[in-house]
């Protein structure tokens, strides 16, 4: 899973370098707010004959974000670096959404963004079709998309800002788990997000293939539960669990709400250190749990500079710097140079792994 520059990438713990080694992107140490290259190529969700890659970013942008549901912490902490990179450019940033994270709850801010003449929309998404009408309005209005987090079909937006490659996420988020329950191995289970959620879907098939390897072959996944990135749900969907699987060894959770849920159920009861936990969590919310040994690692990528990037892409899809093409680059402020890939996607970086020895170090 991405997602940090290299001075992250240098404080991994060993045991997991070989693991987040398959996800690094090279970032460029250069910053600025124009882009110096570009190069067409395919599978771009637009052309790129009307590009400008020495564009300015245009100033006073009206930049709205939408996240999947506003109150929950992950998102407070991207739109923050959505919010800081906006002010960079100049633009005007604006922060709507619902309260649950239901399929369709998106639909009406993202028409209302439209009508407000809206000029880029970043949204991690609930559903990858429900709200693809509504953006499909919203670029015919002449707004651009970018989503980041979890993704629509790629018909419906501009760009895509993934935070690492799923493939990276699972295999991270198996070897963890594998690694916390011992060579015994067990039972163990996945208590996700929402139903509909594309990355966590992603995440938890590929998890399903990483679990047939060989070394993995005595873990056995034995349930799927959905919090829906809801606190006292989540609790109550562990405790379920507990109760239905008296064998359980081990719970994988990759949603940041699911976790920490998780970890504040476990840390107080007689399942503290017997069943572990893993998953995608931030440090200063898991820090306690890593320290008290209801938990043995967890990791996750740069939140905030996941929110950062995307802000970014979208002025330069607004600028007229790129439109999306495969193969494009921009610079993201502080971050530096970022290219296209397939299906007009970006890949922020790699892996940051939370052990007790190294969770100081960071304060997100």
């Amino acid at each position: 899973m991405k997602f940090i520059p290299s001075t992250r990438s240098r404080r991994l713990a060993p045991a997991y370098i070989a693991v987040a080694t398959g996800l690094a992107l090279a970032l460029s140490a250069c910053g600025g707010t124009t882009n110096t290259s570009s190069t067409a190529g395919s599978g771009g969700a637009t052309s790129s004959a009307s590009a400008d890659p020495n564009a300015t970013i245009k100033e006073g942008l009206k930049v709205a974000f939408l996240p999947k549901q506003l109150n929950n912490s992950y998102f407070t902490v991207t739109d923050r670096g959505g919010k800081n990179a906006v002010a960079e450019y100049k633009g005007t940033f604006s922060e709507v959404g619902p309260s649950e994270a239901s399929a369709s709850s998106q639909v009406s801010y993202i028409n209302t963004l439209t009508q407000q003449g809206t000029e880029v929309i970043a949204t991690s998404a609930n559903d990858p079709k429900a709200i693809c009408s509504a953006l499909d309005e919203a670029r015919s209005a002449g707004a651009k998309v970018v989503t980041f987090d979890s993704d629509t079909d790629p018909s419906c937006r501009d760009i895509y800002i993934n935070q690492a490659t799923a493939e990276g996420i699972a295999s991270t988020q198996i070897k963890l788990i594998s690694d916390a329950i011992g060579p015994d191995g067990g039972d163990i289970a996945i208590l996700s997000a929402t139903a509909n959620a594309t990355n966590q879907n992603a995440w938890i098939e590929l998890m399903k293939k990483e679990l047939q390897k060989p070394e993995y072959a005595k873990l056995k996944l034995v349930a799927t539960a959905y919090g829906d990135d809801n606190a006292q749900k989540s609790q109550q969907e562990v405790q379920a669990l507990l109760q239905a699987h008296p064998t359980l060894k081990g719970i994988i959770s990759p949603t940041t709400v699911g976790i920490a849920a998780a970890a504040q159920y476990l840390s107080g009861s007689e399942y503290k250190g017997k069943v572990q936990l893993t998953g995608l969590g931030f440090p200063s919310q898991l820090k306690e749990f890593l320290k008290d040994g209801t938990m043995k690692s967890f990791a996750l990528w740069d939140v905030e500079k996941l929110g950062y990037l995307a802000a970014y892409a979208g002025a330069a899809l607004a600028s007229g710097q790129i439109t999306g093409a495969e193969g494009q680059t921009f610079k993201a402020g502080s971050l530096g140079e970022f290219k296209i890939g397939p299906d007009s996607t970006v890949l922020l970086g790699d892996p940051t792994v939370f052990t007790p020895e190294n969770v100081d170090q960071y304060n997100f």
